[in-house]
């Protein structure tokens, strides 16, 4: 496994007279797993809240909380994940449990399959997503094409619909920074007619 040891996390701030410190060094403790997707182990790091991000003296942990897949309105997630090689369980899920493996992750109505999408683990998020493949190769789905990825590709995917499925046999290691975006109105009408919104 490529995550068995912890994520370090080292978050600086200010001491009271502004002077640049370390206000906490250690371990993320924003971990998620699901026995619905055995061996996914995703570690949200940092989350903001607004834009621009308000940046006080100090700053507690904003991964405190339940998870969510998305980010607050005009905010930000950066998380790094642990996709395990794709299981018969996972490609055998109805549309029912696909619902159930989202809603696990914060939000059940990401789900497209059953809705025309082509993998179980398809979803949409009205977001802007860099993903960067860390170590090892992943396989990217869109609607009808099928992308592979290896260590140091980066992904920008811009509100699309999609799933990454591992085919290499494999843990893959990935990091995401999310950030909150919405579609334009010609867009948002587009999606509509195809189920997708």
């Amino acid at each position: 496994m490529l995550m068995e040891k912890r994520i370090r996390r080292v978050v600086t701030g200010h001491d009271q007279n502004g002077k640049s410190i370390v206000i906490s060094d250690g371990f993320a403790t924003a971990i998620k797993t699901t026995p619905l997707w055995p061996g996914l182990r995703s570690t949200d790091i940092w989350k903001t809240n607004a834009s621009p991000a308000a940046i006080g003296k100090d700053e507690p942990d904003p991964t405190l909380g339940p998870r969510t897949l998305h980010p607050a309105p005009q905010g930000t997630i950066i998380r790094i994940s642990e996709v395990p090689p794709e299981s018969e369980a996972i490609l055998s899920l109805d549309p029912a449990k696909a619902r159930e493996v989202f809603k696990a992750a914060g939000n059940e109505d990401a789900s497209t399959f059953g809705r025309g999408a082509r993998h179980p683990l398809m979803h949409r998020t009205e977001t802007i997503d860099y993903a960067v493949v860390l170590h090892g190769e992943i396989t990217m789905l869109l609607d009808d094409v099928d992308v592979q990825l290896r260590a140091g590709d980066v992904v920008i995917r811009l509100g699309s619909n999609h799933a990454w499925s591992n085919r290499s046999g494999k843990p893959v290691c990935m990091l995401y920074i999310l950030i909150d975006a919405r579609s334009e109105p010609e867009l948002a009408a587009l999606l509509k007619t195809r189920g997708r919104e």
